[in-house]
């Protein structure tokens, strides 16, 4: 069998979303993290984590670019993207503490969602510290 690596541009939402999950728990393992998929969303969450520590865990929502959401507010959730082949894992309640004063977006005022498709200079310096 000749292995051949695929076009990430070309594969379908659910095909992006199990690659995006595979790379990130592959960097989460360099940090002792096993991780599950979950098939359906559990307190918001998409996959877990449970450290080799016996006792921590977190609860992961993948998503393709920088995302806030007031429907997560209060769950200890992290967000996890990739852009630009850094993968970032940020707790959601944190960045939104520090982002919603910024966040201007009528859409995000109406239905309590904001997200944005290329990070900015601002959010990348905000988030240089949840880089895995």
């Amino acid at each position: 069998m000749i292995l051949k690596k695929i076009n990430y541009s070309e594969l379908n939402s659910k095909a992006k979303e199990m690659y995006n999950f595979q790379k990130a728990s592959a960097k989460l393992a360099d940090y002792g993290f096993t991780t599950m998929w979950l098939s359906n969303d559990w307190q918001g969450a998409d996959f877990i984590g449970v450290h080799v520590d016996g006792v921590t865990d977190i609860k992961v929502q993948l998503k393709a670019r920088l995302s806030l959401s007031k429907k997560y507010v209060g769950k200890n959730i992290y967000m996890c993207f990739i852009e630009d082949n850094y993968i970032y894992l940020y707790p959601h309640d944190e960045i939104l503490d520090l982002m919603e004063h910024r966040i201007s977006d009528q859409t995000y005022i109406t239905t309590g969602s904001w997200s944005t498709p290329k990070l900015s200079k601002q959010n990348k310096e905000l988030l240089k510290k949840y880089i895995l």
